[in-house]
């Protein structure tokens, strides 16, 4: 598979997985200056090596996920897909992302899948797009970047195939107050992806962790890099349509808890259009660097 941009060509290469056994696959690391691997990137791998089992007429429609351990970008990554159910509709797909430490094999991430044939609706509704303004009028991340330093560099290395366009600078945002915690940014894989609908819910998947557990700092600002540091514990998607990732698309993100260091953060997707195409949700663990 291939990509029609140098961006879009360096993500397919993260997405293009090895098969190295029946149900067994090996995903590559980019090469980057980060200590560990961007969680983003291994539930997109995780889901591409389900897709991969999966007959093409049935389309992913949720995913379910929790980090386990830190990917060490100097180790391989083999995914192990087990083929949980194949029925008349639905497939599911339970898939573990393991690595090599200290001569053994350890669970890094783990991912259930579902995918589904469609069939007519009883009821369609879905979230209206917020009114904001379109990409275009908008900084690109790394607009914002240019003022920050070294305290921008993690999240430009980690969405270097992406482009970004927040309504509001994401380096150092201002507290928001209930009830308007809410946070906007439009994203688009930079290039053109194959015409893959695995291809580019898996994309997707690798964009809905660039920016969520942020909105568990909403509240207080400051943004990552200066006071604090987060993990993503555990990320869940729902497809409620078909995706073009490497077309603009509106993401929103909130976080209506936290707690004992942890914040539950849920995002929304649209399409330029307005299609409500994605569900997002995710806990992390935000910690003070100060403790």
């Amino acid at each position: 598979m291939t990509g029609g941009g140098s961006q879009a060509a360096a993500l397919m290469s993260v997405l293009d997985l090895e098969e190295r056994s029946p149900d067994v696959f090996v995903g590559q690391t980019p090469t980057t200056r980060l200590q560990r691997i961007f969680g983003g990137q291994v539930a997109a791998q995780a889901l591409m090596a389900a897709v991969r089992t999966v007959p093409a007429e049935r389309g992913v429609h949720s995913l379910h996920s929790y980090f386990l351990r830190p990917g060490d970008p100097h180790e391989e990554l083999r995914y192990s897909v087990e083929r949980i159910r194949d029925g008349r509709s639905f497939a599911t797909r339970r898939v573990i992302a393991c690595q090599r430490r200290r001569g053994e094999d350890v669970a890094v991430f783990a991912l259930t899948a579902d995918f589904h044939a469609g069939e007519p609706a009883v009821v369609t509704h879905a979230r209206p797009m917020p009114e904001v303004p379109g990409p275009d009028d908008l900084r690109s991340l790394a607009e914002h970047a240019a003022g920050h330093g070294a305290l921008a560099a993690p999240a430009l290395e980690i969405s270097r195939a992406v482009e970004q366009r927040p309504l509001a600078d994401p380096f150092a945002p201002d507290p928001k107050t209930p009830p308007h915690t809410q946070s906007h940014a439009w994203f688009r894989v930079a290039g053109r992806l194959p015409d893959d609908a695995g291809v580019h819910a898996a994309a997707l998947t690798f964009v809905t962790d660039l920016t969520l557990l942020s909105a568990g700092l909403a509240r207080v600002g400051g943004g990552w890099g200066g006071r604090y540091v987060g993990a993503s514990l555990d990320h869940a998607v729902w497809f409620h349509a078909p995706v073009q990732a490497d077309d603009w698309f509106l993401y929103e993100t909130d976080s209506p808890a936290a707690t004992a260091g942890r914040a539950l953060c849920f995002g929304s997707i649209w399409a330029a259009d307005g299609t409500h195409v994605a569900t997002v949700a995710q806990e992390g663990l935000i910690r003070s660097l100060g403790e």
